[in-house]
């Protein structure tokens, strides 16, 4: 039986999928559902958006159309992993911001350029392989960034700002997350740099916890903004700020209610905080595929993400963190902090904004609002989701070994069709 495109996700007499055991998704006034019952809403509707002439969006009974998305936070390792990851992404977005915190990190633009030409390869060798289309490979744009540290001069963002490669700084507070160890230990060590990032207008791309030990694991994002957010946009009002991934009801206050001219101030946010809550790491056992940084949160945080990410406010916008690592790296006693969405990013942000009675806001988030931010124009081309269930795989090929995707054999009921988006 089939849903209205607005109304949340409801069969008589289903059990709703596996995620939902760790939440029950909000009521809205659009909804003509009730939760656990048949739908009463009309068959479908065409909505265009919040940008007139600019969206794509289109919903039927049984398929979802999107304008191509693009993914602002994105991680793509190297070498092998590179290439056994770089494919999943292009099939479903446009571009991607690409993350910086290899080993060693990426922190001049030689460095870039010299990144972004080995993403160029493992995407021509993925049409060799047959994993995306030329066209998809020629169009998808990565782009890059680099990696802060208290090392990084004034020289390293001008020569950055001149030319096309680098998009964006990312700052990694030191221990954040992964590789994060070359990162920033006090602010207060790269305000030269930061005021020259100002202005030049090269956008902040921040990590947003502290990793004092004394704070809470689960706090630290709410410590990081009064500590650390607050003082810095304060001091650097013209300063381009994307806080990345927020996992917390303080973050989502924190954007929705500041007061700084519009493109000042985003936020990305993963499919995972959307759909789980920190329950997810530990139903059943202790469930490593489900660990990130920073981590999932009680479920009035991920109430409070659903909220802005569906409202159509254009300071929030997509970035999945897919975060790749072996089963062997995750499935240990000293596990990698990372979710893998890689392949199936858009099917998880439908179920995500279906829940909540709100795809018809999915296309601005994937879509549009990231693009505007950085000052791009929309894609070209679309890409076609159909309502029909299919299983997340248990593994996947990883250079040489596996990996195991989020919600490996969870059933998912929207599936991007054929090749992906059209270039």
């Amino acid at each position: 039986m089939g849903h209205g495109c607005g109304t949340a996700s409801s069969v008589q007499g289903r059990q709703l999928p596996g995620a939902w055991r760790w939440f029950r998704p909000r009521a809205s006034a659009r909804d003509d559902a009730i939760i656990g019952g048949a739908p009463i809403r009309p068959n479908g509707f065409v909505h265009h958006g919040p940008m007139d002439g600019v969206s794509a969006y289109h919903c039927t009974m049984d398929t979802l159309t999107l304008r191509t998305p693009d993914d602002w936070h994105l991680h793509l390792r190297d070498g092998a992993a590179l290439h056994s990851v770089v494919a999943a992404s292009a099939r479903q977005f446009g571009r991607a911001i690409i993350m910086p915190n290899l080993r060693p990190p990426i922190t001049t633009v030689a460095e870039a350029t010299a990144y972004r030409d080995r993403i160029r390869l493992a995407l021509d060798e993925a049409v060799g392989r047959g994993e995306i289309s030329q066209a998809q490979a020629a169009s998808f744009q990565p782009l890059m960034t680099l990696y802060l540290t208290e090392k990084t001069s004034v020289d390293d963002i001008r020569q950055a700002a001149a030319g096309d490669v680098v998009t964006a700084v990312k700052l990694y507070p030191a221990g954040a997350t992964t590789n994060s160890d070359a990162g920033v230990r006090a602010i207060d060590r790269v305000i030269p740099v930061l005021e020259a990032m100002a202005e030049a207008g090269m956008p902040l791309l921040v990590h947003g916890e502290v990793t004092d030990p004394d704070v809470d694991v689960f706090d630290r994002e709410a410590v990081f903004i009064d500590r650390v957010m607050i003082p810095l946009r304060t001091r650097l009002p013209q300063l381009k700020v994307v806080f990345e991934h927020i996992t917390t009801r303080q973050a989502a206050e924190y954007v929705r209610t500041d007061s700084a001219e519009p493109g000042m101030l985003g936020a990305t946010i993963t499919p995972q905080h959307l759909l789980y809550n920190r329950n997810a790491i530990f139903t059943g056992g202790l469930r490593p595929h489900w660990y990130c940084l920073p981590v999932l949160k009680r479920e009035i945080h991920r109430t409070a993400l659903v909220e802005v990410a569906t409202s159509g406010d254009p300071r929030f916008f997509l970035g999945t963190d897919s975060a790749p690592h072996a089963r062997a790296m995750k499935e240990v006693g000293n596990g990698c902090a990372g979710c893998y969405t890689g392949p199936h990013a858009l099917e998880l942000y439908a179920w995500a904004f279906e829940a909540a009675g709100a795809l018809d806001k999915l296309d601005a988030f994937a879509s549009l609002h990231g693009a505007r931010f950085y000052g791009r124009a929309p894609n070209p081309g679309t890409i076609t989701l159909k309502r029909q269930d299919w299983t997340i795989p248990e593994s996947l090929p990883f250079a040489g070994t596996e990996i195991v995707p989020l919600a490996a054999g969870e059933t998912l009921s929207w599936q991007v069709v054929g090749e992906g988006r059209t270039a």
